[in-house]
């Protein structure tokens, strides 16, 4: 066995909050946004509550959901916020170049665990912006970046009377392999990090579910595991 992938897994049995257990569903849906939904509800979550040098960060923590199906990888971010930083001209029909700059959230996901410097950044705002890019840390002239188009949609929904924001994705699973795709079926499990923007100037926090403990989110050893799990 691969000596990373080894370790990988050693990581997942031995850490269970490296893990992040996504259930199946027999149906695709719409996406909501809504956390109270019969899909979401009791759909397995995992916490970031931390800054991406692992020092604790004040307040409420980011809570990220993960359901599957057949096609499709779910995911919902719930982002408790104090102020909003959001762009003033949204344009969610097209990929929002630099979105960063503003209330993010965002996944890392990789298939490869003898290439872990590949891996796919999908994005989205509170206001269903989005950016999807094709990373390849090992040859960043040759990576695709913003020309690669992974077909997902997102949805974001603000709540400003409890102050959190919904951002929620569906990713083909065809889009998250770089080489011949596995079915995507029950243990089934990738690589992928979580991570979140929020705020501006001397406010703005970098979340992260597991902390890379550098000033990037692009640390892709430090990323945990998402299994496929049929309940």
């Amino acid at each position: 066995m691969h000596s990373l992938l080894a370790a990988l897994l050693f990581l997942a049995a031995a850490d269970p909050a490296a893990v992040l257990e996504s259930t199946y569903s027999r149906r695709d849906f719409e996406l909501s946004a809504n956390p109270n939904s019969e899909l979401w509800s009791t759909a397995p979550h995992v916490t970031a509550d931390r800054n991406y040098l692992g020092q604790p960060i004040p307040g409420a923590p980011t809570e990220i959901r993960s359901r599957w199906s057949g096609q499709y990888l779910y995911l919902l971010f719930i982002c408790p916020y104090d102020e909003l930083n959001v762009k003033p001209d949204p344009n969610p029909a097209a990929e929002t170049p630099e979105l960063w700059k503003w209330d993010v959230a965002e996944a890392f996901i990789g298939s490869d665990f003898e290439h872990i410097a590949r891996y796919k950044e999908l994005q989205v705002s509170p206001q269903s912006e989005w950016v999807d890019l094709d990373i390849d840390r090992d040859n960043p002239k040759t990576q695709a970046g913003m020309l690669w188009n992974s077909g997902y949609t997102v949805k974001g929904r603000i709540d400003a009377q409890h102050k959190v924001w919904y951002g929620e994705m569906r990713i083909p699973f065809r889009a998250i392999y770089t080489g011949d795709m596995r079915p995507p079926q029950e243990g089934l499990e990738l690589r992928i990090g979580l991570f979140r923007i929020a705020g501006a100037g001397q406010k703005r926090v970098f979340y992260a579910w597991r902390p890379p403990g550098q000033t990037s989110f692009h640390v892709p050893q430090a990323f945990g595991i998402l299994r496929l799990r049929n309940p």
